[in-house]
């Protein structure tokens, strides 16, 4: 007969070790599977050089302190090691590599379709952020287009592009930073971007991010307004790196292309221009493709939500996606509150879905 938990975790990240963490404590008879072959997330498909926004004292998930790291802010490295050693030290039970394919609602409870089978949850977290779906903008001519193109999520390190002429599209955090090193290896590297690039000042780091995020949380629940104008939360985070190549003043917009071809991009003055390599700095989606039989999804794959409860869907909980998942609950300290929350609500519906069942038992006596 097949096990059914409680509760399946799906993503084995730093948002389903932070709902672990708290699942563990609630003594839930739980699950998380994992499509990775190793531990560490979406981080083992990180860029070499990425870190950290805010200092290892600030970065961590709930229970155990990051080790503080070895420079200003922890690095790939130093992340994919603590969330290995996080989940090595709380014994969660992670099976992987096991991708879940699709899931269905069958006898009051969810069974999900897998590489590695069939498993049943009478709820289900899903927790799998969005380095699984990156976004390319679907632009004329790009398929034409002869040389390498590439996503920052298949995005490794500055060397591969070494001597050759390199255009980095898009003006966010991931396109400042790739920007920063390519243009140290390139013949030429240029930066194409929709708008002018806008930085914040250099002391803020991530931690005051999750500060003003959570005071805009609180103002909005509370209906009090919020003045954001001092700080853009999406504006670029100066990091070291970004602030060197800022030194070098090549983190200079050269505008917006309207077309591709063979050769390189149509600029919006009509000016062709040739490069070797193009890198789509250009965000994600939301890899909940798995969830389309059970709950309804817009274009980026959202499911309508009171923070990381499914409105539609009874016994779905989605965790870490971000604003629409719970304030910062993309970062490792930020999931921390929603997951504790979720957590709560899913031994709620648990209690209440059972006694409903004892309830219709005795009814039908």
């Amino acid at each position: 007969m097949n096990t059914v938990f409680d509760v399946i975790v799906i993503g084995g990240g730093q948002s389903g070790l932070a709902t672990g963490y708290y699942l563990r404590r609630a003594k839930l008879n739980y699950l998380i599977l994992d499509d990775r072959e190793e531990r560490g997330g979406a981080w083992q498909s990180a860029w070499d050089s990425l870190t950290l926004f805010s200092p290892a004292e600030h970065s961590s998930l709930p229970g155990w302190l990051m080790p503080r790291s070895e420079g200003p802010f922890p690095t790939r490295k130093e992340v994919i090691d603590y969330l290995t050693r996080y989940e090595e030290r709380y014994g969660f039970p992670v099976q992987r590599p096991v991708r879940v394919n699709n899931i269905e609602r069958q006898d009051g409870m969810f069974r999900l379709i897998t590489t590695k089978g069939d498993f049943y949850a009478r709820t289900v977290v899903a927790a799998t952020g969005t380095w699984a779906d990156p976004v390319i903008p679907d632009i004329e001519g790009r398929e034409a287009f002869k040389g390498i193109q590439l996503h920052s999520a298949r995005y490794k390190s500055p060397e591969t592009f070494q001597g050759q002429k390199v255009l980095v599209v898009g003006e966010g955090n991931s396109g400042a930073q790739i920007m920063a090193e390519v243009s140290k290896y390139s013949r030429e590297a240029k930066w194409a971007t929709r708008k002018e690039p806008e930085f914040l000042p250099d002391e803020v780091d991530g931690h005051y991010l999750f500060n003003i995020a959570t005071a805009k949380y609180r103002a909005e629940k509370e209906g009090k307004p919020f003045d954001r104008s001092k700080y853009n939360l999406g504006n670029i985070v100066v990091i070291p790196s970004v602030k060197e190549a800022r030194s070098r003043d090549v983190l200079r917009s050269g505008g917006s292309f309207t077309r591709m071809y063979e050769e390189g991009v149509v600029w919006e003055d009509g000016t062709r221009e040739a490069f070797d390599a193009v890198i789509w700095c250009t965000g994600f989606g939301y890899a909940t493709s798995f969830l389309r039989n059970i709950a309804r999804q817009d274009a980026k794959g959202i499911v309508k939500t009171d923070e990381s409860r499914a409105t539609e869907a009874p016994g779905l909980w989605l965790v870490g996606y971000g604003g629409w998942t719970g304030y910062a609950s993309a970062t490792l300290i930020g999931v921390n509150r929603t997951a504790r929350q979720t957590v709560r609500q899913i031994e709620e519906y648990l209690k209440h879905t059972e006694a409903q069942i004892i309830s219709g038992v005795e009814n039908n006596r």
